[in-house]
């Protein structure tokens, strides 16, 4: 599953909207907000045993990752 994001900066926080997805997330960092982009995908395709790739108008996040080892690395930070 191909899930793409676009990042921009309103001004105040960074955002980061799907794009054919009805995924929306902010932080106040790059790196916050990379955090919270994989919590909302990872929540936003429930239950799949197909691979993510997250890809952003910036980079990649994740490649070919499966669900189960996606929610692990959340886990972890």
């Amino acid at each position: 599953m191909l899930v793409k994001i676009e990042n921009y900066f309103d001004g105040h926080r960074w955002c980061a909207r799907g794009i054919g997805e009805d995924i929306f997330t902010q932080g106040r960092t790059l790196d916050e907000l990379h955090d919270n982009v994989k919590e909302a995908v990872a929540c936003h395709c429930g239950d799949t045993s197909e691979p993510i790739t997250i890809l952003t108008n910036k980079l990649s996040l994740f490649k070919g990752i499966s669900k189960d080892n996606l929610v692990a690395k959340l886990n972890k930070l």
